[in-house]
């Protein structure tokens, strides 16, 4: 079956085929009959636009390749829905790959960006991404990262101060008459984890007496924080922590789970918990659960400006966006009676 072109639309449309492409692209150039017939046309034989090929023609697409660790946490959700609001502001789109906390898999979407010749790349980096960004700029694609500094300045950034948010959540966890805190989460080569770890372990430094033990999970999701909850409950009361900090609201609310349904209704009586993001179940949890906010949609569609800028005009300076974080308490971090 032969594919219907440009041609064939004019033809059938009694209009140029610059018309044709005026409408596609600029209808506003168009007069509202001729974009009448061209569309009527368009709808009778069935026309589908060959983007690839106007790409290819154009040297750069209209989509954007978003990276993120793990597509199941709902802050990467978040983000993902700033940057799509943000880009459709520029008609354009983005395409969402999941690394899943891989370096292969991460190279593999960033090789994948590169072959499409995406108009730019945001990532939330796993692994060392440095040379392959470099080189997606030697050729033209600008890429910004996402949730992380860049820790030399090379490229543009839109992150949070992960270790301001990790002091706020152990210094409340301590204002709370709490002293041996466990902070839950893994891998630490995520440096948003080693971070959040970094900054508890500043504001335990300034209470006497007071310790700090990590627990590192193999994965930032709700079934690595049951695990660790389990762990928990299984050990003798005297040497439980009297707190937990956990990376993130999903290893939080595993915690939870695990420590609340034992039986022994631990939290917040005999533990008090905090996660980090403030994910909408956060507030909808059994135990309201306190949490770490961070501006998601705003830094996906802050992410999303730098990057267009710098698409249009190469010659900019890298920028370092940090946001700070906001502590919102709950039920989950009552203080004892």
């Amino acid at each position: 079956m032969a594919t219907t072109s440009i041609r064939d639309v004019a033809a059938r449309a009694g209009v140029s085929v610059g018309t044709v492409s005026n409408v596609l692209n600029h209808s506003d150039k168009v007069s509202p009959a001729s974009v009448a017939r061209v569309v009527a046309a368009i709808e009778e034989l069935g026309y589908v636009r060959n983007d690839a090929a106007r790409q290819l023609r154009a040297g750069r697409s209209t989509t954007i390749g978003l990276v993120v660790l793990d597509v199941r946490n709902p802050f990467f959700t978040d983000v993902a829905r700033g940057a799509e609001d943000e880009a459709a502001q520029h008609s354009m789109s983005v395409i969402l790959g999941n690394s899943d906390e891989s370096s292969v898999r991460e190279a593999g979407y960033l090789d994948l960006f590169d072959e499409q010749r995406v108009h730019g790349v945001l990532i939330s980096p796993f692994g060392d991404v440095a040379p392959r960004l470099r080189r997606l700029r030697s050729r033209g694609t600008a890429a910004v990262l996402v949730d992380r500094v860049s820790e030399d300045g090379s490229f543009s950034s839109v992150a949070v101060d992960d270790i301001q948010g990790g002091d706020l959540a152990a210094e409340h966890l301590l204002s709370t008459g709490r002293r041996r805190i466990a902070f839950v989460g893994g891998p630490f080569q995520i440096r948003q984890v080693s971070d959040r770890h970094e900054g508890a372990r500043r504001a335990v430094a300034r209470h006497p007496g007071a310790t700090l033990e990590k627990i590192e999970t193999h994965a930032l999701t709700v079934l690595e924080g049951r695990r660790i909850g389990e762990a928990l409950v299984a050990r003798p009361a005297e040497d439980r922590p009297d707190a937990v900090f956990a990376a993130n609201d999903l290893v939080a609310m595993g915690v939870l789970q695990a420590l609340n349904m034992s039986g022994g209704n631990f939290v917040p009586d005999q533990i008090a918990l905090v996660g980090y993001d403030d994910i909408d179940f956060a507030s909808a949890a059994v135990v309201p659960l306190s949490s770490v906010r961070q501006p998601s949609q705003l830094i996906g569609a802050t992410a999303v400006q730098i990057l267009l800028e710098e698409a249009e005009d190469p010659t900019l300076e890298p920028r370092q966006v940090v946001f700070q974080p906001e502590l919102v308490v709950r039920e989950s971090t009552r203080p004892r009676a």
